[in-house]
Parts: C-alpha cells; structure tokens; sequence
C-alpha cells in the first residue's frame, strides 16, 4: 500500500488530495499542526466523510526536526507540501510569518527529505501569484515571474528551492503552478466564497449587501476536486518537473458576481457593494493560465465548469446557513 503525506490536509487542497489517495488505495497521514480545537480542525475532511479514515500526526513546518522525526516514523511514498500561510490580504499584515510558513517551510521540508535520503517524491504547491504582474498575457511554465505581494514572494522562493534541490540532490520534485480553484470547501476569507456565501445569505434574508474590493480583477477559477488530480498524476511521472494547471478561461470578479447571483435569482447590482479599503496594496490585475504542458504530458483537463462549481459552492452555503437557522 503506498504511502502519502500531507501537510496541509485540513485545508481545502488538502482535504479533496486525502479524498482522492484514500480512494486510490493509499495509507494517507497528514501533517497536523495544533493550533486550534480538534472539533474544528478536521471540518473540512469531515464535510467529504474521509476524517475517519486518515491519519493525523504532530509537525509544523517551522519545526525540521518534527518533519526529521515525521518522515522517519511515516516513511511516506509521496509528500504533498500544501501548508501555507495562502491568505494573500493577510500577507501584507504578517509578512514575516508568511516569508517563514510559505516559504521557508517548504525549504525545511526538502532539507527532511535529503536529511532523512528518504526516497519520497515531493510536490510542492506553487502559485499563479508568483506571475503577478503579468509579462505575457497568457502564463506558461517559461513566463517569467514578477510577484506582487508577500504571499507571492513567499511562493516564489519556495518554488525556486523545490527546482534547486531537484537539480542538486536529485529529488523527484516537482511543483504545481495551480491557478485560482475553489469548491465549497474555500476558505470564507477567499474571494469566491464570500461571493457565494453572501448570496446563500441574501437569498435566505440574513444579509441585504456584499462588500468586496476590487470587482475588475479577473482570474482563472477551476475546482480544487480537478487540480489535486493534476497533483497526484505529477508524482506518477518517471521525470519530476513543473506544470500550469489551469482552464484558460479568465473571468472577472464583477462576472463572478453576475453568475453567482443569477444563479439565485438576484441580480448582484442590487447587492454588491466596492469598497477601497478592501483593495489590495498592489494588485494583480490578470491571470490566464496556460495548462498545454499539463493536458499534454499528464494527459489533465479540468472536468468542472465556472458555472458549474458556482451552482455547488452557492447550495453547499445555502445548506450551511439553512441549518443553522433552523438550529
């Protein structure tokens, strides 16, 4: 039986990942670092029946001798590096723990790796954010980079030290430069949740307005259930290396808001409201990924359309807030 872990597996990547191993055979152990009530923690593994079945061991990744001490007791198969401080708004509040979580993390958990001469193929989570200021209007493997937040810079680095020690130690490492994806899993803070929440919100009558920032930004949104696919099959190829896993459809938060809100019903002028102080410091105007290395090599495509995964987003939320009014 191969063995996976994670770290990161109470997050939304994290927890669809634990979905897809479990089901493909494997012993899944995720990284768990105690900071927050055990009845919380594993909600999200919870919400796809799957927190039973994985297991939870002690680590941090500001902690190498805990990842030492993991990879020796787990002796795992494949690690799936998906921690990350990966709020960008809150990068610029806590850039320092962002640089040592995001970033130095992932140094730590490839110096485990070469410490420990553990045999594990590695995949790091890499990040759209690092293109920022976009030098091509659609993002490839070979567009240069030019981040544009503390959060991006973090990923940055952690990207470039996943390409060093491949090349230096001769790791199977290999990153996944995923664009924007979602589920009903996102994390509130996160953009399109809180679109759809709010909608689930104002459709039941909790709420009559939806604060957001920037509604010109456009993104390149798939599924978070897609991309920990395109994740996995990385690691099954005989030569590590790094892909853009993306829909090559760009999409701006103001559509968003249309689709979501027309979905219920409603139209999201009567609702949505702009506000500056939820603007970014510098903003990342742009994102449009090109996934032809991934569909080529991996054989990948996205199975889950915008429409599609706003409809699913928007009913788990109306689920959500329909049971707690009821309770």
């Amino acid at each position: 039986m191969p063995v996976a872990l994670i770290t990161g597996i109470t997050g939304q990547d994290g927890a669809y990942l634990a979905r897809l191993l479990l089901g493909k055979g494997y012993r899944v152990v995720g990284l768990l670092r105690r900071s927050a009530s055990s009845d919380v923690i594993g909600e999200r593994l919870r919400w796809l029946g799957v927190l039973d079945q994985v297991e939870l061991v002690d680590g941090d990744l500001i902690d190498l001798a805990s990842l030492i001490r993991v990879l020796q007791k787990v002796r795992p198969d494949e690690i799936y590096n998906l921690a990350a401080q990966s709020f960008v708004a809150t990068s610029w509040h806590q850039p320092l723990l962002t640089s040592e979580v995001t970033g130095l993390g992932a140094a730590r958990m490839l110096e485990a790796i070469r410490i420990t001469e553990s045999a594990a193929r590695f995949y790091q989570a890499s990040s759209s954010e690092m293109y920022g200021l976009i030098q091509e209007p659609s993002q490839s493997e070979k567009t240069p980079f030019y981040p544009r937040s503390p959060y991006a810079v973090a990923k940055l680095y952690a990207h470039w030290m996943t390409v060093n020690y491949r090349e230096s130690y001769g790791l199977h490492a290999s990153s996944g430069i995923l664009f924007n994806h979602e589920s009903p899993l996102r994390g509130i803070e996160f953009v399109t949740r809180k679109i759809t929440d709010g909608v689930a919100r104002i459709k039941l009558g909790l709420a009559r307005d939806l604060s957001l920032g920037n509604l010109d930004a456009t993104r390149d949104w798939g599924h978070a259930r897609d991309y920990v696919r395109a994740m996995w099959l990385m690691l099954q190829q005989d030569k590590p290396d790094d892909y853009v896993i993306a829909t090559g459809r760009t999409t701006s938060i103001r559509e968003f808001c249309r689709i979501a809100f027309s979905y219920a019903g409603l139209n999201y002028e009567d609702h949505v409201v702009s506000r500056s102080d939820l603007l970014r410091p510098a903003e990342v105007d742009v994102l449009l990924g090109d996934a032809s290395k991934a569909r080529g090599t991996l054989g990948w495509q996205p199975e889950t359309s915008l429409e599609e995964m706003v409809a699913e987003m928007i009913e788990a939320d109306l689920v959500r807030h329909g049971a707690a009014r009821r309770g």
